[in-house]
């Protein structure tokens, strides 16, 4: 019976002292099961990798550097989400792409149709009939994040947003991005228009690397556009949806992106001491922390990563050609050797050891490889480029051969 009572009497001591417990330590206790449980969670969890170097609170990102493609952080960055305005990287590419190729110039005169004018979301309220260079179609799109502005250029360069956005999709493979299908040009939110943080990070590297020129609209804060229609003119001021523009030193880009199902994204660009990164952001909960994680991301690359670059390789001789219409070709270096480390390793112990044949045999092709240049650092190939001519030589006839003995003979 004494028994029964002390166990009783001591049950009764609990929930007096739970009962009296405040309000505050409830709330702890419950945030530190919830903690928990989170990183209970969080260990079977494959896609995340251990970075213990830096915080990322998004579900999914990834940190990229530009010019050799290394990627230095992932978290989740196959799930296909949907992307929101980071969808007009994409966009931008294929405009620049028409740039290039000369099919349109900055000064041309776009006229916006009334399907284009009819966009939600994020406009610098284009009426239809109304027109406006390429030049200020970009940067509606880069800075104010224009949907009206995408469809526009989409119909100006294809006929129809359709037909820009199959060509989006095949670009998109192309560049290797395997979980990506685009519906609009926009990024408004559409069933089945997804990609990823990789995906994103490839098609930000095309555009920074092939397209330096983007930074000149993606770093503008505030600039004015003058609408002209029938109504007269009006100003209207476009502002930078990237605050990174503002608030990091090393910020050079790109886009931003929030729809009620993408929430937060950005993929970010930063340069400092020569190298560039891409940081791509998606799902974020909120404007703030997207900024905050993409700002963490770059500033972990900027702390681990140096860049060797192989600016002024030895200087190339010409190539004898063998049975060719000409007896010699230029040769070159097919591109410039990269190589990102993060290891803090002594990079001036960098090595390199070149091979080429002593002549090549016509019929030739411009491109053809020579020969190559393989780097060395502590004993180990860290990486290689081709030699290559320079120009097509074709294999010589009966009359070349007859050409050429007489040349000497006057000689």
């Amino acid at each position: 019976m004494k028994k029964i009572l002390a166990l009783i009497l001591g049950g009764m001591l609990c929930v007096q002292n739970v009962y009296a417990m405040p309000a505050e330590a409830w709330m702890l206790q419950e945030e530190n099961d919830e903690t928990v449980v989170e990183s209970e969670n969080s260990e079977n969890q494959e896609t995340e990798p251990v970075n213990p170097g830096v915080d990322v609170s998004a579900p999914s990102a990834i940190l990229m550097e530009a010019s050799t493609g290394t990627v230095i952080y992932e978290k989740d960055v196959d799930t296909p989400r949907p992307p929101a305005s980071v969808t007009k990287i994409m966009t931008m590419l294929l405009i620049f792409d028409a740039l290039e190729s000369g099919k349109i110039k900055l000064e041309d005169e776009v006229t916006t149709s009334e399907f284009a004018a009819s966009m939600g979301g994020s406009q610098v309220f284009l009426e239809p009939g109304e027109t406006q260079t390429v030049d200020t179609m970009l940067k509606c799109i880069s800075v104010a994040s224009a949907n009206d502005a995408c469809v526009a250029m989409s119909e100006y360069i294809c006929g129809s947003e359709e037909e820009f956005v199959r060509q989006m999709n095949e670009r998109a493979k192309g560049l290797g991005m395997k979980n990506t299908n685009f519906v609009n040009c926009n990024g408004l939110d559409t069933d089945g228009h997804m990609t990823t943080a990789r995906d994103i990070a490839l098609m930000s590297r095309e555009l920074i690397t092939k397209y330096p020129q983007i930074h000149d609209y993606c770093m503008i804060w505030m600039e004015n556009i003058t609408h002209t229609t029938s109504k007269g003119s009006s100003e209207f001021g476009l502002t930078n949806t990237n605050k990174l523009v503002r608030q990091y030193p090393y910020a050079t880009g790109l886009k931003t992106g929030s729809t009620g199902a993408a929430k937060f994204c950005v993929s970010a660009t930063a340069e400092k001491n020569g190298i560039e990164l891409i940081a791509v952001v998606m799902a974020a909960g909120d404007s703030k922390s997207r900024f905050r994680d993409a700002t963490a991301l770059l500033n972990y690359g900027f702390g681990k990563c140096q860049l060797y670059q192989d600016t002024e390789p030895e200087k190339l001789e010409n190539m004898k050609v063998d049975g060719g219409v000409e007896e010699e070709t230029k040769i070159v270096y097919k591109n410039t050797f990269s190589y990102l480390d993060t290891s803090g390793a002594d990079l001036t112990g960098i090595s390199k050891d070149q091979h080429q044949k002593k002549s090549i045999t016509a019929p030739m092709k411009k491109g053809d490889k020579v020969g190559e240049i393989k780097y060395f650092l502590k004993g180990e190939e860290i990486g290689k480029i081709d030699v290559i001519a320079s120009e097509s030589i074709k294999k010589a006839g009966f009359f070349d051969y007859l050409h050429k003995i007489l040349e000497r003979f006057r000689a």
